[in-house]
This record gives C-alpha cells, structure tokens and sequence, in this order.
C-alpha cells in the first residue's frame, strides 16, 4: 500500500502516535476482559460492560490513527479532539488522583499530537491547500 505523497510528514507522525493511543485502550480492554473472565472484578462491576464500551472508544480511535496514515482528511478533527479530551484525562491523573507518573506521559504525548496536527503545513493541507495545486 502506497500512501499519498502530498501528506505532510506531520500527519504521519501524529497518526502513528495516535496509533500508540489506540494500542494502549486496547490493551486496557483486554486487561478488561482477563479481570473479568477470572472473576478479579469488584461486586456490582459489569467489567464486560466496560470493556465492550472501551471496544467502541479504541474502535474510534484506531480509526482515526488510520485515517491519518492514509491521508484522510477526515481523521484530523476526531484526533484534535480526541487530545482535547485526553488532556482533560492527563490533568486528573496528575492532580486530583495523585498519579503523575501516569498523567504527564500522556499529556506530553497529547500535546505532541496536537503541535503536528495544528502544525502550519498541516492546516494548509486541511484546508486542500496542497503545494502541488500551486504549480
């Protein structure tokens, strides 16, 4: 499979970190489901409830990490908003929960997502504003 040459470096990048994204919650969902298969779950906990709605977030977000690697434009709002919501998820492990070993690898590598997708070229690109539709 090829990859369309007009997209920027930067998208590339931020689909392959927003790929680390989806492999981390998929490996969150099946931790999810071994919990629960083996009876580790708490009482009143519906752990396959869970793990089916991380199954539908980590479907959401793998699909937006593909569609950037494939050039689709498409794929760079949810994934915008997407680091939006996990900044919000990075400032609560670090403060209120008390767990920044946690929080600020993932706010770093949210902010690092959002400076490739906000990034000058790839607005431009965005926009359909590619450099060979100058020529």
């Amino acid at each position: 499979m090829r990859l369309p040459s007009t997209t920027p470096r930067t998208v590339l990048t931020a689909g392959a970190l927003v790929g680390l994204q989806g492999l981390a919650a998929l490996t969150f969902m099946v931790l999810l489901l071994v919990r629960g298969l083996f009876g580790q779950s708490e009482l009143g906990t519906n752990v396959f409830g869970e793990a089916a709605y991380f199954a539908v977030l980590t479907a959401g977000v793998l699909a937006c990490s593909i569609g950037l690697v494939l050039g689709k434009h498409w794929a760079r709002g949810p994934s915008i908003a997407l680091q939006l919501l996990l900044l919000g998820v990075a400032w609560y492990a670090i403060g209120p929960s008390g767990r920044p070993e946690y929080g600020i690898p993932v706010g770093v590598l949210c902010l690092a997502v959002l400076v490739l997708l906000l990034n000058g070229r790839t607005t431009e690109w965005a926009h359909g504003r590619d450099e060979d539709d100058a020529e």
